[in-house]
């Protein structure tokens, strides 16, 4: 039961942090220009160097992105879903080619309309979750879906910031909500590459460069070389993220298997009782041992009777122990929907349980009660029939 209880949270806690708080994608590699340019292409993401990266073995798609140099800030007077709303906050945007969110693009197409129209914009999932969670609670806003948030549309003053001086004049424009995706920038909003680089030449910044380029890989199998490729180019490979979720991974999968270990030590003490309890067992039962004996049963038999019966109780304690341990998990979950305050990226459920778990723990109980069971079984499998029918015992 505590086998199955613990690996079950440790499971259930890494698919949140693997699915959720860090949902990378086995298959794609985030490449980014070099700090030092070294070498005969400079380390530099210009067009050329994306072309060099789409043609390496293994690559599929390379999608390209330009952070938008220029300051950026939103101030909004209106009504926001039933609620009116005054306040400012900074704008932080990145073009990317428009197939990387494709579809998650719910409303028109993810194209550069032009400096006089709404600019399309796609949010982050994850920071859409942590609005929902912390912002708005605190605030008194409405939550927010992603159904409800498309179509929604924002001022954005461009050349503008709260922290420092744009330079030069800036330039009033809109933006509007266009989708809700996993690949959209955490911090800030996505936008149409074309359209980062509308902006960033306008004002005088470089378009020219990319600030990332994010590679589709055949399969997860290629990354690796994938990398060592990227590497050999003078660039350099973003993997950040990829060593935070490591990280909280690590730390979930250490504190499993301490509770794994536990568990197991636990069933080793039972495994003590039983071969305890089976040689009082046994003992007490030698008359009846050496009376099948006498009658023609095998050393065999008796050996394979007492595991049998072990084996019985073992499937029992096991199927026990699982069951409590499931129940437990059930109970919990509903507890902690009750009790604990919502909060970014909960969990419906805190437990995710294999098919493989419940015969694990199942299994672990027949195993232990096997084990404790072995030395009394052989023991009761050389009772002498003529002593004990005697009545001078073992």
């Amino acid at each position: 039961g505590a086998l199955v209880f613990f690996v079950a949270l440790g499971l259930g806690v890494a698919k949140v942090v693997r699915e959720r708080i860090f949902p990378l994608e086995a298959n794609l590699v985030e490449v980014i220009p070099s700090q030092i340019s070294l070498g005969l292409f400079g380390g530099k993401l210009d067009q050329a160097a994306v072309d060099r990266l789409a043609q390496l073995p293994g690559v599929t798609h390379a999608y390209r992105k330009q952070l938008v140099k220029v300051p950026a800030v939103s101030f909004y007077d209106g009504d926001f879903f039933g609620r009116h709303v005054r306040m400012g906050f900074e704008v932080l945007a990145i073009g990317v080619d428009a197939e990387l969110v494709k579809p998650d693009v719910q409303l028109g197409d993810f194209v550069d309309p032009g400096p006089d129209k709404p600019l399309p914009v796609v949010a982050a999932t994850r920071l859409i979750e942590i609005y929902n969670k912390t912002f708005a609670p605190a605030r008194g806003l409405p939550q927010l879906s992603h159904a409800m948030l498309t179509g929604f549309r924002f001022p954005v003053d461009w050349n503008r910031s709260f922290i420092a001086p744009g330079k030069g004049g800036h330039v009033t424009g809109s933006a509007e909500v266009v989708g809700v995706s996993e690949r959209g920038l955490l911090a800030g909003v996505t936008i149409p590459l074309a359209a980062a680089q509308r902006l960033n030449q306008q004002f005088g910044e470089d378009a020219d460069a990319f600030s990332a380029v994010t590679l589709e890989a055949r399969s997860p199998g290629d990354v690796p070389s994938l990398i060592t490729a990227v590497k050999d180019m003078g660039l350099r490979v973003d993997d950040r993220e990829r060593k935070l979720a490591e990280s909280a991974g690590a730390a979930v999968t250490l504190t499993t298997s301490a509770m794994a270990l536990l568990s197991v030590l636990i069933c080793l003490l039972a495994a003590f009782n039983i071969a305890h309890a089976l040689s009082a067992a046994t003992r007490a039962r030698e008359k009846e041992l050496g009376v099948m004996r006498a009658v023609g049963a095998r050393r065999a038999d008796i050996f394979r009777l007492v595991l049998s019966e072990a084996l019985l109780l073992g499937f029992a304690g096991g199927a026990a122990g699982t069951a409590l341990a499931l129940g437990a998990s059930a109970l919990l979950d509903v507890l902690s929907a009750r009790v604990l305050p919502d909060f970014p990226f909960k969990p419906d459920s805190f437990f995710f349980v294999p098919w493989w778990l419940p015969v694990l723990g199942v299994s672990l109980g027949i195993l232990a009660a096997l084990a404790g069971a072995w030395l009394p079984a052989r023991r009761a499998s050389r009772v002498d029939p003529s002593r004990v029918l005697a009545g001078q015992g073992t």
